[in-house]
This record gives C-alpha cells, sequence and structure tokens, in this order.
C-alpha cells in the first residue's frame, strides 16, 4: 500500500464511529444472510407526524442516505466517506413509530464513481417504506 497508512474499519463500531450523523440518529449495523443490515431503532425524536404518529421523512431519507456511505466503507475496507452527488428517495408508505430497517446495494463501482440503491422497511421487505437511489463519489485513497 502506497502513501500514509489508513486504519481499514475492522467492525462495525469503527465504521459508524466515522459518521456523526450515523451516532445522532442511533444506526446500527449489523450482518445478516443476506448481508448488511442497518437498523434505525424507533426514538420519539425521529416523529415528524404526532397525529399518526410517523417518522419524519427527513429522518428516513437521512437513515437511508446514512446506510448507503456506512455500506460503501464497508465493502470498500475504506474511512474516508464518499460524497453524495446525487439522491434521489421514493417515499411508498408512511414510516410507523417502530424500528426502521435497511440494506443497500452497490449497482455499480467504478474508480471515482458508485451507484447505490437502498430499500426501508419495517414489517417486511416486500412492503417497503421508502427506496432510494444515490450517486457518490468515491475518494483516491
Amino acid at each position: 500500500m502506497s502513501g500514509p497508512e489508513r486504519r481499514l474499519p475492522e467492525n462495525f463500531a469503527d465504521v459508524l464511529a466515522e459518521s456523526p450523523y450515523a451516532q445522532l440518529l442511533g444506526v446500527q449495523m449489523q450482518e445478516g444472510d443476506d448481508g448488511l443490515l442497518f437498523v434505525l431503532p424507533y426514538q420519539a425524536h425521529n416523529i415528524g407526524n404526532d397525529g399518526l404518529p410517523a417518522l419524519h421523512g427527513g429522518v428516513i431519507g437521512g437513515f437511508l442516505e446514512t446506510a448507503a456511505l456506512l455500506h460503501l466503507l464497508w465493502v470498500r475496507e475504506s474511512v474516508e466517506l464518499p460524497r453524495t452527488v446525487d439522491f434521489s428517495i421514493d417515499y411508498l408508505r408512511s414510516g410507523k413509530a417502530e424500528t426502521l430497517y435497511a440494506q443497500c446495494s452497490v449497482t455499480k463501482q467504478g474508480k471515482r464513481v458508485a451507484n447505490v440503491l437502498m430499500t426501508a422497511w419495517q414489517e417486511s421487505r416486500d412492503k417497503p417504506v421508502a427506496v432510494a437511489r444515490a450517486h457518490f463519489l468515491l475518494s483516491n485513497g
């Protein structure tokens, strides 16, 4: 490896430590049968509509973007956060006042750009709360 030595993530805590926003939201990472699973445990301050109650759309979007960034850190074994080029989200149903889950898949990764698809759900993966697509600029390191 050329250049200065870099610390590679050895566990989920190392990856989560790279994102203060993930820590603020309370994002957790797990490894499941289908790969990485991101978990956003229910917290009352994440509610945007007290009448339903429903998770704030910004929390759902922020969770999905954060999950994609953390996913890229993990699969690339990097500690340098990619930069978001664009992010598009489709809200499909209300996020209830309960735990939210997400999975990501890298659909294309080049030397400078990665494309990622994200899905968030609560009760069943077959009933997504939101889906998103994003492009990220990767570091050269």
